[in-house]
């Protein structure tokens, strides 16, 4: 269902304001049913509504439902505001207004045909689940007012509940045969550890009240400390008893097939993965073979990096020097970190280069928090949100040191923070003219297209002078086009989890140990891998197209500002903007 896509990607917007135009007719009616939709959400689901600052976090102090009954209820729901939808006659539409209508019935439509994928019960693998949500929402809350710390304490106080109805879950789905490989789930065990800490100050469900706003007086700190206390006591023998059940019950009886298609409905359910997150129409088959031929593509353009540095081996024995030689690896945390801060610095000061509009919410550089290091991937983003007094987060992984190499921090980089998701996002959610709810699409080919075409254009930011770092951005690109081949061949073809794992390592440089995370990630994940390289591509396409017809007046800068401007669409509709601009030019 749409809303457990969007809680997944919930680093993809933020609120904004309305329109200050004057509507009237059908147009006037549409935007208040979307206004009406928007606060209906917010309600429904105040997790997200939280993850956007929603008026202010008036929904902070509670959580979904979770339960059997509950996903019923969001059926209903949906089908409901479908139903309000097509009381609104398109055709009377102008405009955006018109655009709007096509998009927001596209994504309801999408919404009630994934009614009959059961997705609820995935609700845990290893990359995410109730035994990190929990935290990482209730440590992304505003600290700011005596109204923050009552909303997170209200939470920690209802978390139980939480994981009592996740556990349900858990048991209905194993006696479906609905779960995730067991393969992919031995380290979620050690995921609860960080939950039941016993240490007030260790355990991540309570990181607000290590540090208080100056202006809270003694009296009022030592009031919340004790509540957040006797809150984290009684949590933590629910944290207790589901790590139990997980370790001895759940994951031993977990399907031992890999294939997505392998579960009830399971092929079908693997082709809407595919279009629901790639936004395309394509088969397995077509994407596998595509795979393939960049596969070739790219390991040409690596040949040329490998004799620009003299190297005489072969390519295999390329990939194990770029995975094994102390150069290329840091022994501190810290010296990774920093870095990694060095390099985004340097990003940002040649942006203008090749963008006009820059996003006004700034960004950090953060470690992936150690209780999910492990089986966490090399880095990821959260969003930025300047009213909840939250910066964009770019989390580098410093797990396994032997395992970063310096040579794919660059492409990182561009990809996670700046020109890739920080600024492709925060400029989308700073629009004031679009309406909110329609900033939440979960478009991933074009947001995660976005962040591997940025990662191209360290080119002209002039980021690759290092030729090592070149084949970093090479191994990058590389990596997306084995998704293409391995994802397909483990869901659609009868791979194996170790051809894929063996495939990845024949072509990349990429350590055992991130394969492993890499492929584990696909298996549990089936679909989301592919929407990287098809929207890159698109993108380019785009961009090719656009400097053909332009000519002399094609203008980097601009064309970038018009892939960007509408926020994240699908990759159909990219096509058509584009095209427009471009005929409009001519």
């Amino acid at each position: 269902m749409k809303f457990l896509v969007l809680f997944v990607a919930l680093f993809l917007a933020a609120c904004a304001h309305n329109s200050n135009e004057n509507l009237s007719g059908e147009n006037k009616k549409f935007n208040e049913l979307l206004t009406r939709h928007w606060d209906e959400n917010m309600e429904r689901y105040p997790e997200w509504s939280t993850w956007v600052n929603y008026k202010g976090g008036i929904y902070n102090d509670r959580w979904s439902e979770v339960s059997l009954e509950a996903v019923e209820k969001s059926k209903a729901f949906t089908l409901k505001q479908f139903e309000d939808l097509k009381q609104i006659d398109g055709s009377k539409l102008s405009g955006k207004w018109k655009h709007y209508y096509d998009l927001y019935f596209a994504d309801k439509k999408q919404d009630i045909e994934g009614f009959k994928f059961p997705g609820h019960f995935l609700v845990m693998n290893q990359l995410g689940g109730f035994q990190q949500s929990i935290a990482n929402l209730l440590s992304r809350m505003p600290t700011r007012t005596k109204k923050d710390y009552e909303n997170i304490l209200a939470r920690l106080e209802k978390a139980p509940a939480q994981i009592e109805g996740n556990l349900l879950f858990l048991k209905e789905g194993l006696k479906r045969g609905i779960t995730p490989p067991k393969v992919t789930l031995s380290d979620v065990p050690r995921q609860f550890d960080a939950m039941i800490v016993k240490d007030f100050k260790k355990n991540p469900l309570v990181k607000a009240f290590q540090k208080y706003p100056k202006d809270f007086n003694e009296s009022l700190k030592k009031d919340y400390t004790a509540r957040a206390k006797k809150y984290l006591a009684q949590v933590i023998p629910y944290f207790e008893r589901a790590k139990k059940y997980v370790q001895e019950q759940y994951i031993p009886n977990c399907r031992k097939e890999i294939a997505f298609s392998t579960m009830p409905n399971g092929k079908a359910w693997y082709n809407y993965s595919i279009k629901s997150y790639t936004t395309l129409d394509k088969s397995a088959d077509e994407i596998h073979e595509l795979g393939l031929r960049e596969v070739e593509r790219i390991k040409k353009e690596m040949q040329k990096v490998i004799s620009q540095v003299k190297y005489k081996g072969s390519f295999k024995k390329f990939l194990k020097y770029l995975r094994t030689d102390r150069r290329f690896f840091y022994k501190k945390k810290e010296d990774l970190l920093k870095d990694y801060r060095a390099i985004s610095k340097i990003a940002d000061g040649r942006l203008l280069r090749v963008f006009k509009k820059l996003p006004q919410t700034p960004y950090g550089v953060e470690p992936t928090p150690a209780y999910m290091e492990k089986s966490a991937p090399t880095a990821y983003y959260y969003r930025g949100n300047i009213e909840a007094g939250k910066p964009g987060i770019f989390y580098a992984n410093t797990y396994d040191l032997k395992s970063r190499p310096k040579w794919e921090m660059v492409p990182l980089t561009l990809h996670e923070a700046m020109p890739g998701h920080h600024l492709q996002i925060m400029i989308a959610v700073e629009q004031e003219a679009k309406p909110e709810l329609l900033k939440f699409g979960g478009y991933t080919g074009y947001i995660e297209g976005w962040g591997l075409y940025a990662e191209s254009l360290g080119e002209e930011m002039e980021m690759y002078e290092d030729p090592y770092d070149k084949f970093g951005q090479l191994t990058y690109e590389m990596w997306r086009a084995i998704r293409l081949v391995v994802d397909t061949g483990m869901h659609a073809k009868g791979w194996s989890r170790e051809k894929a794992i063996q495939f990845f390592l024949d072509h990349a440089p990429k350590t055992k140990h991130d394969v492993v995370v890499e492929v584990d990630r696909y298996i549990i994940w089936p679909g989301q891998a592919l929407s990287y390289k098809l929207g890159e591509l698109k993108i380019k396409e785009l961009r090719n197209f656009a400097k053909a017809k332009l000519g002399e007046k094609f203008d980097i800068r601009e064309y970038h500002y018009q892939v960007l401007k509408d926020g994240a669409v699908p990759l159909g509709l990219l096509d058509s903007n584009i095209k427009n601009w471009v005929n409009s030019q001519l």
